[in-house]
């Protein structure tokens, strides 16, 4: 489906939050909330191949053009109340799906307010990233968004020299990976602010939760949704492993993951047996 319109909303403190709306515009129907290091451009790709849905809005969060800036009050909490604003916008919203802290947003957002379906890609939650908010403070205090560029795929994705520097080499992706990292130190920081909810998306009818196969048991993206999954209050929850995807699978594999969330529209009126979270469900790759 194509881009029809681009939605302007207020949010609070003096800025504002676009979305990109993908189908028919006034259809209720998907809402997609990207995470750190992300915008609604680089979901272009997943929003054009999605079927099951008349309309997808995709959020581009507060901190990324053409949104407005974080400013001096931004908090997890800032951002739950920001994406309230979005699906009061989106009355009668179909299904909310959020990937890494996107997926925190979606299911703090699911214990606040009834949502019928509720789907999260590998949603982080603290110690995530604990390790390197010094550096990345550091990074950020200096003006040196190279380096917290660095520190996100090195110390956090876990990518090796050689494929930072292949990264680097293409000057018209990294100067948009630059242009994305202004935000990542304030959203990490943001999960050790305002508290997490013991039980999350309590208000929620469905939750589906997926990690990529690559990453499902490893630290620091398999690690964080097991935590994530084991907090998850909701009967009808499921979890799916997406095979041979890491965490970017919007990126590396767009057209896989919309034929993924398809499937999950296409099961909810019927949807089969919960499957509750436990260490088993996810083993060691």
């Amino acid at each position: 489906m194509e881009r029809t319109i681009q939605k302007s909303l207020p949010v609070g403190a003096g800025s504002w939050v676009t979305v990109d709306v993908y189908g028919d515009p006034g259809a209720p129907g998907l809402v997609v909330v990207p995470g750190a290091m992300s915008d609604a451009r680089g979901w272009e790709g997943v929003a054009a191949a999605i079927g099951a849905w008349p309309s997808v809005a995709v959020v581009n969060r507060r901190g990324r053009t053409p949104s407005g800036p974080l400013t001096s009050t931004y908090s997890l909490r800032a951002e739950v109340e920001d994406l309230g604003v979005v699906l009061d916008a989106f009355p009668g919203t179909e299904a909310l799906f959020g990937w890494s802290y996107g997926g925190l947003i979606a299911l703090l957002a699911a214990g606040e307010r009834p949502l019928p379906h509720v789907i999260a890609y590998e949603p982080v939650i603290r110690p995530f990233g604990l390790d390197v908010l010094p550096d990345l403070r550091a990074a950020e205090e200096a003006g040196d968004l190279d380096a917290v560029v660095e520190i996100v795929h090195r110390r956090i994705a876990g990518l090796d020299a050689a494929v930072v520097e292949a990264l680097r080499a293409d000057r018209e992706g990294w100067e948009a990976l630059r242009r994305l990292a202004g935000p990542a130190c304030a959203e990490l920081a943001a999960l050790y602010g305002d508290a997490v909810p013991e039980a999350l998306a309590g208000r929620a009818d469905r939750v589906d939760l997926i990690v990529g196969e690559l990453n499902r048991g490893r630290a620091p993206y398999g690690t964080a949704f097991e935590e994530v999954a084991r907090r998850v209050a909701v009967a009808r929850t499921e979890v799916h492993v997406l095979p041979g995807q890491g965490h970017v699978a919007h990126l590396q594999a767009p057209g896989e993951l919309a034929r993924s969330l398809d499937g999950l529209a296409a099961v909810r009126a019927d949807p089969p047996a919960a499957v509750r979270w436990a260490p088993d469900n996810f083993p060691a790759a």
